[in-house]
């Protein structure tokens, strides 16, 4: 099977590389083909499948190849020219473009799609171009739906603790610079990626302002959330913050609920659920953190207790995962293994 990485070089693509080398057993042993701006040209990478040789992208090159999958780890801009013409090849065959980036998201014609909840979207709209989800919506919709489908969610309070790494590489490099500038260097770190130094800092400000006073990161919850579940009756409030974590996102929820819920109902409602663990035991100091959920594929969810503000109709709880896993890569490589599994049954 032939799958072509497009922004092989970037924190998402080198992951995409390891989840689908991870899944061979769907995808074969065949590597993929990295694509990256001609700056990586020829450059060698090396990863799981060995070292492979990065080819400069060119959308002639990538339709001559009849990909079955092009996994886009790309800007907007660059999705937005580029990811309709990729769903189609010179062979004549439709090629699946699963794109990372927000610039299809909101198109209605376009899925938006985590697997495990509504992969029959692709299938309803008809789509060749699939698009993955901002990273915290991901996450935190892993851990909501399940309990969206038993209770009901009306309203949804999210805090988020968000890592460098979603800014990609620059924005972890630069995370490590601080830090060591401050530790080391005794120096104040410097900024170019994040508007404020980042190391022993939060902030509370992520992607552009929007006319509500939101920013669009925190609107994306929002969007994205209803967009996934089916339905637009769900109210949500978001604050994004950047912390100085590497790679795994954090984020306190507040839900009210239609029907009665319970901390006990919670736990029950998301054990054995696919991509979800729960750790859950504070009097030992067990619950998420970046630390324990780093590198990891499952979303954790922890801290469930009920709601002060909203009783018997709401819980609170935390939940976190890794960024660039289940926020991004991850998702996207378990997309098109659902789209294999499907067409082989």
């Amino acid at each position: 099977m032939k799958i072509a990485v497009i922004g092989a070089t970037g924190a998402v693509g080198v992951e995409i590389v390891k989840c689908c080398y991870e899944r061979r057993g769907v995808f074969g042993d065949e590597p993929p083909d990295l694509y990256a701006s001609a700056r990586s040209a020829g450059k060698v990478m090396a990863g799981p499948y060995g070292s492979l040789t990065i080819s400069e992208f060119t959308l002639e090159a990538v339709k001559s190849k009849s990909y079955s999958f092009v996994f886009l780890a790309v800007s907007g801009s660059f999705s937005l020219e580029n990811a309709i013409p990729l769903t189609t090849n010179d062979s004549g065959t439709a090629t699946y473009v699963i794109d990372n980036s927000s610039a299809y998201r909101y198109h209605d014609e376009v899925p938006l799609v985590v697997p495990e909840i509504n992969f029959s979207a692709i299938a309803a709209l008809d789509s060749r171009l699939v698009a993955n989800p901002n990273c915290t919506t991901a996450i935190a919709a892993m851990a909501l739906y399940p309990i969206h489908q038993q209770f009901v969610i009306k309203k949804l309070i999210v805090s988020t603790y968000q890592a460098a790494s979603g800014a990609g590489e620059p924005g972890m490099q630069e995370l490590l610079n601080g830090c060591k500038s401050q530790l080391v260097d005794n120096q104040t770190p410097s900024n170019s990626v994040f508007a404020h130094p980042l190391p022993f800092n939060c902030i509370p400000m992520i992607d552009k302002l929007q006319e509500n006073g939101y920013t669009k990161e925190e609107m994306k919850v929002a969007w994205e959330t209803k967009k996934i579940f089916g339905t637009d009756d769900i109210k949500v409030s978001t604050t994004a913050v950047r912390i100085p974590t590497l790679r795994a996102h954090a984020e306190a929820i507040t839900l009210e609920t239609e029907a009665d819920i319970s901390p006990e109902a919670v736990k029950a409602c998301l054990a054995g659920k696919p991509g979800v663990v729960v750790e859950d035991d504070p009097a030992n100091n067990v619950f998420p953190m970046p630390l324990n959920c780093s590198g990891k594929d499952d979303v954790s969810v922890g801290r469930i207790r009920q709601s002060l503000i909203f009783e018997d109709k709401g819980v609170d709880l935390f939940v976190c995962g890794d960024q660039l896993l289940r926020g991004a890569a991850l998702n996207a490589v378990l997309i098109a293994e659902a789209i294999v599994i499907k067409s082989k049954a």
